[in-house]
């Protein structure tokens, strides 16, 4: 054969379609799992992918929304990016709720959605939805791709922008013409991405460390916020040792717990609508608030006036949109909480005589802790969770749906490592907690996964029971049963005179046959009495599990913030 002959030869077999060269370009990102749901859209990238010899492995879901919640719950655990695949128009559509919730939570996905052709985009084309519309206000970035060429630098760009500075979500549309598109292009695994116009800042600006510094030595008062960017930084153990070398107290976030250590002795608990009065009042009282990584919810800060109100605010956060967003700052630290922290352990910080102030907050805690009664009949929620945590040595990865099981979780639970705690903050999305423990499992599959969801929740996304029964997954789910929507029927309890419009279940269905009718093993513990022997029979099972604990239906969840109090206005802080 010529050199001509052969040259010509390679250039045909280099040529690949678009659908092809998606999946070289997600196996050259050492991507190893994909969580998708196939369609019109998408069947020539399903079609490259039952050719591939693809390294990544794809997890079938049974809806969409289980798809992204799965992919959520995988990067909460791994830190790596969670990766989608959906059709075009209801497939892209059923994506949207689980885009929002990683986008206000701060989570790195990449989603590739299928679309029509780029010759029928804006004809109103049979399963056509404006992708790039839709998911701009909820997505980090997001691309359509018009050209062949375009895709793998498309590809690499959004891991990046996904996993970089704060983490989000990107969506890359990609229309079905672009993947039966024959061309010749190699995937270039080394290529650098080139984006001038975004440069997130890692390093503190050292000028604002020796003011923090200075702020510390001067503190008689301080206290430590720490969020999910705590976690996102892997940042865990250099909070600790700077809180420890410094004696200042820490309080954590909703989505910050696992940063500090919830059983140390300087840890304060969670702060905000239903946190301990203890980390509560430490935030009212302290004349230094350090917040590293997070972002002043509403649901943390109450009334924003009675915030922190003798405090001085000294704000780490990668994102410089969130610093003066909610709470005024005087000092901001624009930085990676990691690199941040690095820096104030180099600086010779004076310490300085605390012993009265942590003396106070320790007596809150033991005069004011959380509390809840023992019933005779049906099962303490707050004590099942204790149970909970005690069989499983506190080393579990729990995942949660949003509701009042939720905030018994966050209290009961203390959880003393990283990203060991999954669950829906921002967005506070119903039908989170399973599929999340599903892609939990398969990011950490050594590791016990137990699903802390309600029963309503569990309804939304229960069809997930498919998942892991088909890979044997050993995932636990615990359901806290009581028969309502607890948090809409608290609240209808607290502030609408107990109108319990539509929040109480008249019916539901057996969750132990339904679990069974997937060929799970289904358990129930209907009083406190079967509580241990259940839990620890359904915990050493190899297998999935499904356990329906039967709480009480009245219980409420306390210490409370009423919606436009102070964060020192908490009912139900005792019997």
């Amino acid at each position: 054969m010529s050199v001509e002959a052969e040259q010509e030869l390679k250039q045909i077999e280099k040529k690949v379609t678009g659908a092809d060269l998606l999946i070289q370009t997600l196996t050259a990102a050492n991507v190893d799992t994909v969580f998708g749901y196939p369609g019109g859209a998408v069947l020539p990238i399903y079609d490259a992918l039952y050719r591939s010899d693809a390294s990544f492995k794809h997890i079938l879901t049974r809806h969409e929304q289980g798809a992204v919640h799965a992919a959520e719950g995988y990067a909460r655990v791994t830190g790596k990016p969670g990766v989608v695949l959906a059709t075009s128009g209801p497939g892209a559509t059923n994506l949207i709720t689980g885009i929002t919730d990683a986008m206000l939570d701060s989570l790195p996905l990449v989603i590739f959605t299928g679309q029509v052709a780029t010759t029928a985009i804006g004809t109103d084309a049979f399963q056509e939805s404006d992708v790039m519309g839709i998911t701009t206000p909820v997505t980090k970035y997001n691309y359509q791709v018009r050209d062949l060429a375009e895709l793998p630098r498309i590809v690499k760009e959004a891991f990046h922008i996904a996993s970089t500075g704060r983490p989000g979500p990107v969506v890359v549309d990609i229309p079905k013409d672009i993947s039966t598109t024959v061309a010749n292009i190699d995937v270039d695994a080394d290529t650098d991405c080139h984006l001038p116009g975004y440069q997130p800042n890692q390093q503190p600006n050292p000028l604002q460390i020796v003011k923090l510094a200075e702020a510390i030595s001067r503190s008689r008062k301080p206290l430590i916020l720490a969020g999910a960017g705590v976690l996102f930084a892997e940042a865990a153990d250099e909070l600790k040792t700077f809180a420890e070398q410094l004696r200042i107290p820490v309080a954590n976030t909703l989505l910050g717990l696992g940063s500090f250590p919830g059983t140390h002795e300087l840890s304060l608990g969670m702060a905000g609508m239903h946190g301990s009065y203890a980390a509560n009042m430490g935030i009212v009282d302290c004349d230094l608030l350090i917040n590293i990584g997070a972002r002043f919810d509403d649901r943390l800060t109450g009334k924003l006036q009675d915030f922190a109100p003798n405090a001085k605010v000294a704000h780490i956060d990668i994102d410089p949109a969130e610093i003066g967003k909610n709470v005024e700052t005087a000092i901001p630290v624009v930085a990676d909480a990691k690199k941040a922290l690095e820096a104030l352990l180099d600086v010779d910080i004076p310490g300085n005589e605390q012993g009265s102030w942590l003396e106070t907050l320790k007596a809150n805690q033991q005069d004011y802790p959380f509390w809840y009664d023992r019933q005779d009949t049906f099962i303490s929620p707050q004590w099942l969770i204790e149970q909970v945590y005690r069989i499983s040595g506190g080393e579990a990865i729990v995942t949660t749906d949003v509701g009042q099981h939720q905030m018994w979780a966050a209290q009961f639970y203390p959880f003393s490592k990283p990203n060991r705690w999954v669950t829906s903050g921002g967005l506070g999305t119903m039908g989170f907690g399973f599929p999340a423990a599903v892609g939990a499992q398969l990011g950490a599959p050594d590791d016990l996964v137990v699903a802390v969801v309600g029963d309503g929740g569990f309804q939304m996304t229960a069809q997930e029971l498919s998942v892991i029964k088909e890979r044997q997954m050993p995932v636990k789910v615990v359901i806290v049963n009581n028969q309502s929507l607890g948090m809409v029927r608290q609240w209808q309890e607290t502030f609408y005179e107990k109108r319990y419009s539509e929040s109480i279940f008249p019916e539901n269905p057996d969750f132990v046959k339904l679990a069974e009718s997937y060929g799970i093993r289904g358990m129930q513990a209907d009083n406190e009495a079967e509580v241990a022997d259940v839990l620890a029979e359904g915990f050493s099972h190899d297998g999935p599990v499904v356990i329906d604990c039967r709480v009480v239906q009245e219980e409420c969840v306390y210490p409370m913030i009423a919606p436009g109090k102070g964060i020192h206005e908490m009912i139900g802080v005792t019997k």
